[in-house]
């Protein structure tokens, strides 16, 4: 059976990991020849965005464990591309940074991801992805949370 001849799901959970896997695959095809993946672009644009965030919040933001941050985090520390510095303001937390090199790779894979997100745009619809997007938001809040878990 091909994944076009699939009925409609009647999970959420499941309809919600099956499109993220097919969706997360055509991403890390597509910056593959920068040596990243999806996970790790999007953890790399988000410690550009928040500068010197601590684990906790990287964890938050994502809607992740800290243990699979630290998963997603150690290639990109192993690589060169992100530093864990000791907080100056309390040295018991860990402030994670890019460095240089980070933002040379960070810039690269951009290259890539630019074009991949407009044929995602284009395929789908420029409405359509403005949905999905405020809906996705929405799924991942803690309002959404806190009201599921009522």
């Amino acid at each position: 059976m091909t994944r076009k001849q699939l009925s409609t799901s009647v999970c959420s959970y499941g309809a919600l990991r099956r499109a993220m896997r097919g969706v997360g695959l055509l991403y890390d095809q597509a910056l593959a020849p920068a040596g990243i993946n999806a996970a790790q672009y999007n953890l790399l644009r988000l410690i550009e965005k928040l500068k010197a965030a601590t684990q906790s919040e990287l964890a938050a933001e994502l809607v992740m464990n800290l243990s699979a941050l630290g998963h997603t985090l150690k290639p990109l520390v192993r690589d060169g591309w992100v530093v864990l510095d000791k907080d100056p303001a309390d040295g018991r937390r860990r402030l994670v940074t890019l460095t240089s090199d980070g933002c040379i790779k960070l810039r690269e894979a951009q290259q890539l991801w630019r074009p991949t997100q407009k044929r995602f745009e284009d395929v789908l619809g420029g409405g359509e992805t403005r949905r999905l997007l405020t809906l996705l938001d929405h799924l991942a809040s803690t309002d959404f949370g806190d009201e599921f878990l009522k």
